[in-house]
């Protein structure tokens, strides 16, 4: 069985990249959303056009990366939401919402004093952890049944 994984949340640290590579071996698939944060608030205007209003810049953006968002995650078995400590990442929020209302499993990565402010998205959560290393401990499980050596 191929798991799809999605991996929502902050784009300034090698997380994606720590999971991807202690899940390797495993029959998993990953997707996520562009990260590159230039082409991800630019992505608006350069397809459709120009916008001198920043609010209708943004909004076309966001209207674009909504396409490949909530089609991810729909596509996905699994959604991992990372919480970064330098910004508030509110569209990881909304993905964690988005994927709880379509009843997909949760994993939260966040750090210790997030854990009041998490409190809810934490309780939608099947799984919580402050290590990226160990969702693929939980991806390893859910697909092998094993536990780490």
């Amino acid at each position: 069985m191929t798991l799809n994984v999605y991996l929502s949340g902050e784009i300034h640290t090698d997380w994606r990249e720590q999971i991807m590579e202690g899940s390797k071996g495993l029959d998993v698939t990953f997707s996520a959303p562009v990260t590159d944060h230039d082409a991800s608030d630019d992505c608006g205007v350069a397809i459709l056009g120009e916008e001198p209003n920043k609010y209708w810049h943004d909004h076309k953006g966001a209207m674009m990366n909504a396409i490949r968002t909530r089609t991810l995650i729909e596509r996905a078995d699994v959604v991992v939401v990372r919480f970064g400590e330098k910004y508030r990442q509110w569209n990881a929020a909304f993905d964690a919402g988005y994927a709880a209302g379509l009843g997909k499993p949760i994993i939260v990565v966040q750090m210790p004093e997030h854990q009041h402010p998490l409190k809810e998205i934490d309780a939608a959560a099947l799984a919580v952890t402050e290590d990226p290393a160990k969702v693929a401990d939980i991806l390893r499980y859910v697909l092998e049944g094993t536990l780490p050596a």
